[in-house]
């Protein structure tokens, strides 16, 4: 680990914008539009906009890129904040290495459009994929954040409606409960610079209202028996660590392959600063090496 990249990333977290009300969303979400703008974007990746079944959302893909082969990718930003624009260095940077081409979605945002939204936007958007032709066994649903535990809830909803499930799934610091009950929110405090614990509850409430604790709202209260592999990625330093540990456990009762790594001092979602921390560039080639033997394993 290169201890001074960690440290300008951590001076970058506290010198954040500051004085913005919770709930002032738009506000927010211009600030971290703005916040994102100046990474710069990986070279050699094309994109190309789209519309998944009505869905917003944006074709990202390297030159090596197979069209029979997709990551169905949904942003993180507590269900109220974030976009396509916001996550384009994270999703060019695994379009670097996946096999095929990255969907990243748009889907509708709380408060305005309230739970459960962004499960319908996601599984339309995983239609649109397999209606273009694209098979199950190719096709992978990733997230971070908001955007894991929306992943990992797509997953389940994909199952309850029937529909074929996926090769593998991956949640980069997956939001699995958003009621709120894992330690790590008050032992991870002092070390977590971007997710406030007293905060959460804010974008829950204007995301899920009294319907949070749902297993579509909270993948970590659902059935998970019959999901397809599972890959969470989640930092020592983060106050949502229990969010992942608790539902790896789970997942691993239901019978699902599910592989946890827990990386030694990253923040949440470091993967997003990929282009100034080398952790963020090995973790995301780590993760398309697995996501990709999935998609190529004998079915």
């Amino acid at each position: 680990m290169s201890a001074q990249e960690l440290e300008f990333i951590n001076q970058l977290l506290r010198a954040a914008p500051k004085g913005i009300a919770t709930d002032d969303w738009v506000r927010q979400r211009e600030s971290m539009e703005a916040r994102l703008a100046e990474f710069p974007l990986p070279s050699a990746i094309e994109r190309k906009e789209v519309k998944a079944n009505g869905v917003p959302a944006e074709w990202s893909y390297a030159a090596h890129a197979a069209k029979d082969t997709a990551l169905l990718y949904l942003h993180g930003g507590g269900y109220c904040i974030g976009s396509v624009k916001t996550h384009r260095p994270l999703t060019s940077e695994i379009a670097k290495s996946f096999a095929g081409r990255v969907l990243s979605v748009d889907y509708r945002l709380g408060p305005e459009h309230m739970f459960p939204a962004a499960i319908d936007d996601a599984v339309d958007a995983y239609r649109f994929l397999v209606d273009s032709g694209i098979k199950p066994p190719r096709i992978a649903v990733a997230g971070d954040s908001a955007g894991g535990g929306l992943a990992l809830a797509t997953l389940v909803a994909i199952r309850d409606r029937g529909l074929p499930v996926p090769a593998a799934g991956w949640g980069l610091s997956p939001w699995t409960d958003l009621e709120g009950r894992g330690s790590s929110l008050t032992t991870k405090t002092a070390s977590d610079l971007i997710v406030e614990p007293d905060k959460l509850h804010i974008y829950a409430k204007a995301y899920a209202g009294n319907r949070r604790g749902e297993p579509l709202a909270s993948p970590l209260n659902a059935d998970l028996k019959g999901l397809p592999p599972l890959l969470l990625h989640v930092g020592s330093a983060e106050v949502l660590l229990d969010d992942s540990v608790r539902f790896a456990a789970r997942a691993g009762a239901a019978d699902v392959e599910c592989r946890l790594e827990i990386w030694p001092h990253m923040p949440h979602v470091w993967h997003i600063f990929s282009p100034m921390l080398s952790e963020a560039r090995e973790a995301v080639a780590a993760a398309t090496s697995w996501l990709n033997g999935k998609i190529d394993a004998p079915k």
